[in-house]
């Protein structure tokens, strides 16, 4: 049995909730010279990582686990899509899901959806906001760039931490488990944008050391036991353009994307386990801003 494997056996069955996190947490931060090094190799050769794309191409430049699983792209390697009424493919993963917002309802796999008032933490003025429009939910495999950019620009409005379980967010889990976004512990994030609002939804799982955001640094751990709610109205709003980069996963997970209705419609080629590469066209926008 993989080390992975035994890992994600004991954070279901063995270990109190977040446990395991927090020790992989540790682990992944600690500067453990030549046996650093060692796991980073063992990692890219397992999970068939292409080097040759990260800023850093040498395992032993990376002093951490964190630092290598986080590592940055070479400049221009995704270069963004350029006209100004296309949106940003936000994440290198592969679609899970994408489509309409019906009734609050999300699609998660065959059988299975979730409320997107649940998803951000039971807030019905913020999930109506979204009623009748898009969702697009984008997973991020432990190969996958791991850090998540603006489809558009845009003005953080709040960001909302909301507790939850640390399930696996693969397609198999995706598959069986109901509820799994709206279960997970995940951060909120809501931007108002010249078409409308915009919500990235950063969805922890099984082994998620940490989840961070460009303006606040990490926001869990540590974990908390209730929603909290950040608001950003003061007087020097936090803009990012499309393409900058807005947060990121430390052994990451999956992106939940919200558009209101009439925003935009999704590139026809995307569809369910259709690989993603950041900045490659994710949708257009229709032509009346608001």
């Amino acid at each position: 049995m993989k080390l992975l494997d035994v890992l994600k056996i004991a954070a279901q069955y063995l270990l109190p909730k977040h446990a395991v996190s927090r020790l992989v947490g540790y682990l992944a931060a600690a500067e453990a010279g030549a046996v650093t090094t060692w796991l980073i190799k063992a990692f890219i050769k397992r999970f068939n990582i292409n080097m040759s794309e990260a800023e850093f191409e040498d395992p032993a430049h990376y002093k951490t686990f964190n630092a290598f699983f986080t590592r940055k792209l070479k400049d221009g390697l995704r270069p963004i899509v350029a006209e100004p009424d296309a949106v940003a493919l936000p994440v290198d993963g592969c679609i899970s899901q994408l489509g309409d917002i019906q009734y609050g309802r999300i699609i998660q796999a065959k059988r299975h959806d979730f409320s997107a008032r649940e998803l951000l933490g039971g807030d019905n003025d913020l999930s109506d906001q979204f009623q009748n429009g898009k969702f697009a939910t984008i997973y991020l495999s432990p190969r996958d760039y791991h850090r998540i950019h603006m489809p558009l620009d845009g003005e953080l409005q709040s960001m909302v931490y909301i507790p939850g379980d640390l399930f696996s967010v693969n397609p198999l889990t995706a598959q069986n488990v109901p509820n799994l976004f709206a279960r997970n512990e995940r951060v909120a994030c809501v931007f108002k944008t010249a078409y409308g609002p915009m919500a990235l939804v950063l969805v922890g799982a099984t082994i998620v050391a940490s989840i961070e955001t460009a303006w606040a640094g990490t926001v869990t751990p540590p974990a908390g036991k209730l929603v909290k709610r950040w608001d950003f109205h003061g007087n020097t709003p936090i803009t990012l353009k499309k393409g900058e980069e807005m947060g990121l996963f430390k052994l990451g997970s999956t992106v939940v994307c919200l558009f209101p209705p009439n925003m935009l419609e999704f590139a026809e080629h995307l569809q369910p386990e259709t690989t993603t590469r950041l900045g490659e066209i994710f949708a257009q926008l229709n032509n009346t801003s608001v």
